[in-house]
């Protein structure tokens, strides 16, 4: 039998060239050991179980949860054999497994992002109060889905509701969540707010709201996100980042929209107390301008009572002041004749002496000084 020739370097390659061919993809479970990240770039580890080891390496970017030794996983990877002839597995994803990793995963990552400030109740927004037109993302064969676009029919009906049908588990749900997520934001028609909905499911099945970019994008989206994901006591870091949180799908529809029964019947109950508070402000008011009017009304008819008094005090003043009242009373008014003021008589002057019946002429005899 010919032996094959071979340089190193095309054993090298030979060998990577077969196990790309008979191995493109493999997804082994195991332990982690020895976990590092160099030049916070490059991640290593091991993967082991009960009788043997195998290193992988891959990129920090791609690592979206967080891990440590000890914790049980399964990466998805590609065998190599690296230039120094050392045998390693290039990963490209990794998952949790088993339900004390999932959970150790979960709280080593929500540690690190609440860090950040990711979690904070004061970079929360409110939802619109009535909103018209949202976004949805969700598989529209989920019955979480189903759930959440009938209550709303039922509650308000007339909502506008762009959907992005996704996968809501497995390896490519986040990355198709981020993508849907972007997409609603830039929405040519502007959206109010963004939904997340999905129905409820194991630890694993959750795992993609666990995704720390998707929980970072959610953090950093443009519109306000609820989230209605598994069931009241299932809470993701997904569920940690958004605005607001429901506690299911149907809860989402509870919060999201009014029930116009109820709604219309707050509405009446408002327009009712709104008028009453009215009515009253006018009656207290009215009764305000009446105890006005009637104070105006007795000070008007005091001044006219002092005005009248004065009126009759000067009438009877200028009654006694009157020259026909003065004759009355027996007094006389001496002028010189032809109506001349009477200044100085003298001796042989004529007066005319006007008393109340008669005008009377008479001379001057004399003229004597007081």
């Amino acid at each position: 039998m010919e032996k094959l020739q071979l340089t190193v370097s095309d054993f090298v390659a030979l060998t990577n060239q077969t196990l790309e061919y008979a191995y493109p993809s493999v997804v082994i479970t195991g332990e982690i050991t020895g976990f590092k990240i160099n030049q916070d770039k490059f991640v290593f580890f091991d993967i082991k179980d009960e009788n043997a080891s195998v290193g992988c390496f891959m990129m920090k970017f791609q690592l979206r949860i967080a891990i440590e030794d000890g914790m049980m996983v399964a990466i998805t990877a590609q065998p190599k054999l690296t230039q120094w002839g050392k045998f390693s597995l290039t990963v490209r994803s990794i998952q949790p497994v088993g339900e004390g990793s999932l959970k150790r995963s979960f709280e080593l990552l929500k540690a690190k992002l609440d860090k950040e400030g990711l979690f904070k109740p004061e970079r929360k927004r409110l939802l619109p109060e009535l909103p018209a037109r949202i976004g949805v993302i969700s598989s529209i064969q989920a019955a979480g889905y189903g759930d959440f676009i009938k209550i709303v029919d039922e509650r308000w009906g007339g909502l506008h509701i762009d959907v992005a049908h996704i996968q809501v588990q497995g390896e490519v749900a986040p990355e198709q969540i981020i993508r849907a997520l972007q997409h609603l934001n830039e929405s040519a028609q502007p959206l109010e707010a963004i939904v997340i909905v999905r129905g409820g499911g194991s630890l694993d099945d959750l795992s993609a709201f666990n995704d720390e970019l998707l929980v970072r994008a959610i953090a950093s989206s443009r519109l306000p996100v609820m989230t209605g994901i598994g069931h009241e006591n299932d809470v993701t870091l997904a569920d940690l980042a958004a605005d607001v949180r429901a506690s299911t799908p149907s809860n989402a529809a509870q919060i999201l929209v009014p029930d116009r029964r109820e709604f219309a019947a707050s509405l009446k109950s408002s327009i009712y107390s709104a008028a009453a508070s009215l009515q009253h402000t006018y009656d207290k008011r009215q009764q305000l301008i009446n105890n006005d009017l009637n104070r105006i009304n007795s000070r008007l008819k005091r001044q006219f009572e002092i005005l009248s008094d004065i009126c009759q005090s000067l009438t009877r003043s200028l009654n006694q002041l009157n020259p026909q009242s003065v004759l009355k009373r027996g007094y006389s008014l001496v002028k010189l004749e032809n109506n001349l003021p009477l200044t100085v008589a003298k001796k042989g002057d004529v007066l005319d002496i006007e008393t109340s019946k008669s005008i009377i002429k008479a001379g001057v005899i004399s003229n004597d000084k007081k």
